[in-house]
């Protein structure tokens, strides 16, 4: 008997005994055409709404759109999501476009995962939040079909979770600025979102309430290599870990530049994507940042983080605004990685789902099977 057989047939039992969900908190999703002994796909548009504003290098938003996704799969369910925010390209529109063109119902055995992912990169290229969406309801359904959540199906070990880190961006208002700054406080480390000019008073702020230590995000923000070199001289003095996306993707001479004379490490974010991407920054950046809504999900997650190891690369582990859903999809890899920055859970105010729990900054895996979340309501 083959190791996937062995498996479904040891863990079938428990599985069955999960109670399915109720979907119906997301309104009345769409749905293909049921087919029993196969995958039945649904999904519904669901908005998140930002707890504060997000000011970012190019752009300032209050909410993200997002897609609730469900993969059926004879009485089991899995439960997917798909989070937009501006720079990806992508929209409730093109998601729902692409899930509706999916004909999953072809895929009679759930576990031929690089079948499907290679079926629904020939529907149509890029997409990659909503091929993240399957793919992580997709492993929501196969880790419930084995009893076994992924981080124990990979052989990681869950007490090396990393600490995440907690996001603040700058506000104006110096009362909503502090408050910022007051939610951090149960966090080690802090993610300061930079590029907006006022990269040094968001932290002289933080300063003078906390010794934290603290990364920073950049955004793309810094378009002179020259300042984004005194930046990370000056960020290096005050408790900085490393600048993620210094510098726009496509000045890739000026990061490798930047990388050379830094004191800090440089992590690859936006001009990071897929696996292929991963060894295009080696000799650019000290570190990549993985994303599900990048990568197409957790399958593609994985293999990039083992090609970055391989290549001596230092691997963050991040996330969009998403719910519990998504994040706790990502949280799944977090033993493997130096750094993780899975708060999008956190920075929502309508989130669904219950799963990872952050106790004293660091990352605490639910030990329930497939991604670990449980539907709230």
């Amino acid at each position: 008997m083959n190791r996937r057989n062995f498996l479904r047939t040891s863990f079938l039992g428990t599985a069955l005994a999960i109670s399915p969900i109720s979907f119906s908190a997301f309104g009345e999703p769409t749905r293909t055409a049921a087919r029993p002994g196969c995958l039945n796909l649904s999904f519904q548009p669901y908005e998140l709404k930002l707890r504060h504003a997000f000011n970012l290098a190019k752009n300032k938003r209050t909410t993200t759109p997002g897609v609730q996704v469900r993969l059926e799969y004879d009485g089991l369910i899995g439960y997917g999501e798909a989070s937009m925010p501006p720079y990806l390209g992508e929209s409730v529109e093109s998601v729902t476009a692409f899930l509706s063109r999916l004909d999953l119902g072809q895929f009679s055995d759930p576990f031929r995962i690089e079948d499907i992912h290679a079926y629904m990169d020939s529907v149509a290229p890029d997409n990659r939040a909503a091929k993240a969406s399957v793919d992580i309801a997709l492993h929501d359904l196969l880790g419930k079909i084995m009893g076994q959540p992924w981080y124990k199906i990979w052989g990681l070990n869950p007490d090396n979770t990393p600490n995440t880190s907690y996001t603040i961006s700058y506000q104006s208002d110096p009362a909503e600025m502090q408050k910022e700054i007051d939610e951090c406080r149960p966090f080690r480390v802090v993610k300061v979102k930079m590029g907006v000019g006022h990269d040094k008073e968001i932290v002289e702020a933080l300063r003078r309430s906390s010794d934290v230590p603290i990364c920073v995000d950049a955004n793309q923000g810094w378009s002179e290599k020259e300042h984004a070199l005194e930046m990370c001289h000056w960020l290096a003095e005050r408790g900085c870990l490393f600048v993620e996306q210094p510098m726009p993707k496509e000045m890739v001479d000026e990061t490798a530049w930047l990388r050379e004379r830094s004191p800090l490490p440089l992590v690859a974010d936006e001009f990071l994507q897929r696996l292929p991407d991963v060894q295009r920054a080696h000799g650019v950046y000290d570190a990549i940042n993985i994303k599900l809504m990048k990568s197409t999900g957790m399958h593609e997650a994985y293999k990039m983080a083992v090609l970055a190891r391989a290549l001596g690369m230092k691997v963050m582990l991040g996330c969009m605004t998403e719910t519990s859903c998504a994040v706790t999809a990502a949280a799944q890899l977090s033993p493997m990685v130096d750094w993780a920055d899975l708060d999008g859970n956190l920075l929502i105010s309508n989130d669904r789902f219950d799963g990872l729990h952050i106790v004293d900054g660091k990352v605490v895996l639910p030990d329930r099977p497939g991604i670990g979340v449980e539907l709230l309501g």
